[in-house]
């Protein structure tokens, strides 16, 4: 019969892990401006499809709705951009 050195000998409570607390790329601000511009491109792309006029040739398709996209766009990139205040 093997003898048991006492490294052998610990049990699971004995083995301590460090626990890392994991820390997300962005602060919840930034999570909430990313859902947010994600609702206007998605507004904007409904917008586009309500025009009246054959293959969104006319005011929605053309102007109002891309104008819509790129305010998402760039609520997109603030969202990423900005850094968000640790206490």
């Amino acid at each position: 019969m093997e003898r048991q050195t006492a490294e052998d000998s610990r049990t699971t409570q004995d083995i301590h892990i460090k626990h890392v607390p994991s820390k997300l790329a962005f602060g919840r601000k930034n999570y909430i401006l990313m859902l947010a511009g994600i609702a206007v491109i998605f507004i904007g792309f409904i917008i586009m499809t309500m025009d009246d006029k054959p293959h969104g040739f006319g005011f929605m398709g053309l102007t109002l709705g891309p104008i819509i996209l790129m305010i998402g766009f760039i609520i997109e990139f603030f969202a990423i951009m900005i850094k968000d205040k640790q206490k």
